[in-house]
């Protein structure tokens, strides 16, 4: 059985992620002891012990999903099970950060520090209120984008574009506030089942992102990027790839680039992949992959209660 191994996105963060992982395994501690010194506080303690309102912080969502699903992969290879377990990784957003950790491209401190620049350069890119994103349900890509084109017009040329495509009937749009509102009151005309705003602090994924890819050029282009040990299939290409300069340009690509999540499950499956384990918190790509591809078996990886059901 050909198996991939997924990362979550923004989205997944929850109080005490990681900390059952962190009791019951050595090396998913010191995932958390490694990430902390990264970035020189105790995110670890926020992670475990703070309010969910400083975890979703943009700038601590990221680096805190990514040091839970290291810590994740950290007792999956305790109990037996590397990363080339799998024949490829992939991740949603921030996940492919992840992904790159997980194959070796990146070290854990170096993502840590890159998704905390990360973090706050997508957040200061637009002024608070003046960006917004809305999940349009019930519309594939192409439904979906002639909404946000339609509203786009509407609102003046704003900026109102597809940002995720997640699976068959669930698409996100990104970009100006007025256009994405104006996005969400038309959506039902064009065909879908609903539509509704995001609870996110910035328009992610579109071009008003631009002065963030322009601080991780300059971020990335001061860190190594070694090929990773199993290939990463990409949010912007939905495909393959291993050449670190490659990752290197599609990781400034992907701050303003669709992701393209349903065409990445697709792509993987096409290639043989017939098992999908998303590492780390919550289930949230899983119940994207199983709407993409039915016949897929997906598992989670992300409490000791999983890897006892592996076990088994």
């Amino acid at each position: 059985m050909t198996r991939a191994f997924v990362f979550p996105g923004q989205g997944a963060q929850q109080i005490g992620m990681g900390r059952d992982l962190a009791d019951a395994y050595p090396a998913a501690r010191a995932v958390f002891d490694e990430v902390d010194a990264a970035l020189g506080e105790k995110l670890s303690a926020l992670i475990w012990d703070g309010t969910i309102e400083d975890l979703t912080l943009t700038a601590n969502a990221q680096p805190a999903l990514m040091a839970t699903s290291l810590a994740a992969l950290r007792a999956l290879e305790a109990e037996g099970f590397a990363v080339t377990a799998a024949a490829y990784v992939a991740g949603h957003s921030l996940g492919e950060y992840s992904a790159l950790a997980a194959a070796g491209a990146l070290s854990i401190a170096d993502t840590a520090r890159l998704l905390r620049i990360r973090g706050r350069a997508m957040q200061q890119a637009v002024p608070v209120g003046e960006g917004a994103m809305a999940a349009i349900l019930g519309l594939d890509l192409a439904a979906a984008t002639a909404v946000a084109t339609a509203a786009a017009a509407a609102t003046g040329g704003r900026v109102c574009q597809a940002a995720n495509d997640n699976d068959p009937a669930q698409v996100v749009v990104s970009g100006h506030r007025d256009a994405v509102e104006h996005a969400v009151e038309i959506a039902k005309d064009h065909g879908a089942k609903r539509a509704l705003l995001l609870p996110v602090s910035a328009p992610f994924h579109c071009t008003l992102m631009q002065p963030a890819a322009d601080a991780m050029e300059a971020a990335l282009a001061e860190v190594e990027i070694r090929a990773p040990a199993v290939p990463l299939v990409s949010n912007v290409r939905a495909e393959a790839v291993t050449d670190p300069a490659t990752i290197r340009a599609l990781l400034v690509s992907q701050v303003t680039g669709a992701v393209r999540w349903r065409e990445s499950v697709e792509w993987m499956t096409r290639q043989g992949v017939t098992e999908f384990w998303e590492i780390g918190a919550g289930k949230a790509l899983s119940g994207m992959i199983r709407r993409i591809d039915r016949d897929a078996t997906v598992r989670n990886i992300g409490t000791p209660g999983d890897f006892a059901a592996l076990r088994d």
